[in-house]
């Protein structure tokens, strides 16, 4: 465990020292917030959030590309470390490097999916010029981009159970695939749509996050975990710089990539049904947005006065720091409770 800790240290310094010239990179590429009418994740307009948020026009955004790039490079310094110190890759597969493909294929093709996000909102829109892709395109790109790795999972790993806590094992065969695409597609816009406050998305992914930690841990993982391990020291960093009031923000390049990889971890662990446990904020966040936008079009009238869940909270009145570090305590009780049920037989 001590070196796993070791990894966790070493990659949150790396990026710490990295972070500060990265934010100076940003502000030089003008790579920050512009002031236009925003769109959530479902692409409907968001002027009170406009309204909310005004003072943070300029603020960089692209930490989540900071996070790719650190996270794969100490990845793979890791892997060397264990064959310098002769420790075993062991993998609860048959091939460990089929693991590491699928962990890298997933974090890094959401994650350049977020990257056009970023560049379409930053350097287009604003131009008068559309440039990019519509809601329904970037969505088909997710599913195709979910179906693969789920075809992948299925394919090399023959995985077609699932395991519901307390109630047992269930074989689904090739319904897997789908079941799994939707589990990727629905926690990759669940982040991003929790990425609307100062170190929401970011705190309550480090609770969640650190939650799987354990349980790959507990199966002895390897490939997992060391991931995992540097992934979360990014995370710690980048959180540093991430509270209100931000320096930097995640972006789609990270919110994107990172809900989708926190859901493949969790379908590679066997615990695609605690997935909703441990990451329970962003649940209530997708699921506020969803049944607000199927109001708007079955109904034709809202549910709510605003959507997602933490954008109420700011209209009735709650300071930002306050909403953040309230979620953030319930993200905690619901990774604790998730890890409870994750070992349940």
């Amino acid at each position: 465990m001590s070196t796993y800790l070791f990894i966790v240290f070493v990659s949150s310094l790396v990026n710490f020292l990295l972070i500060i010239p990265f934010i100076n990179f940003l502000y030089k590429k003008k790579f920050q917030r512009v002031e236009q009418q925003t769109k959530d994740a479902f692409n409907m307009p968001t002027p009170i959030f406009d309204k909310f948020h005004q003072h943070k026009k300029g603020t960089p955004v692209g930490g989540g590309i900071l996070l790719l790039l650190t996270t794969v490079c100490m990845f793979f310094l890791s892997l060397g470390l264990f064959f310098l110190l002769n420790k075993k890759i062991i993998a609860n597969y048959p091939s460990t490097t089929t693991e590491i493909k699928i962990l890298l294929f997933t974090f890094l093709s959401f994650g350049l999916l977020g990257v056009y996000d970023d560049l379409n909102k930053i350097f287009f829109l604003q131009k008068g010029r559309f440039f990019g892709l519509r809601l329904r395109h970037k969505l088909i790109i997710e599913v195709l981009l979910a179906l693969i790795i789920s075809y992948w999972l299925f394919v090399d790993f023959k995985i077609d159970i699932i395991h519901i806590p307390y109630l047992g094992v269930f074989k689904i065969s090739w319904l897997y695939v789908l079941f799994s695409t939707f589990v990727i597609v629905a926690f990759a816009n669940a982040v991003n749509i929790t990425d609307g406050l100062d170190g929401l998305a970011s705190g309550i992914l480090l609770f969640a996050l650190s939650s799987l930690w354990v349980v790959s841990r507990a199966i002895l993982d390897v490939p997992t975990s060391l991931f995992v391990a540097t992934w979360l020291g990014g995370l710690i960093a980048f959180l540093y710089f991430n509270i209100y009031p931000a320096r930097i923000f995640l972006g789609d390049s990270g919110a994107l990539s990172f809900g989708a990889t926190f859901a493949v971890v969790g379908l590679i662990l066997g615990k695609a049904f605690v997935l909703p446990i441990i990451g329970g904020v962003f649940v209530i966040e997708i699921v506020s947005s969803l049944i607000q936008l199927l109001a708007k079009k079955i109904l034709g009238r809202k549910i709510f006065p605003v959507a997602p869940f933490h954008l109420w909270l700011q209209v009735k009145g709650w300071e930002e720091p306050k909403i953040v570090m309230r979620l953030w305590i319930i993200a905690m009780l619901f990774a604790v409770f998730g890890l409870m049920v994750a070992f349940a037989k």
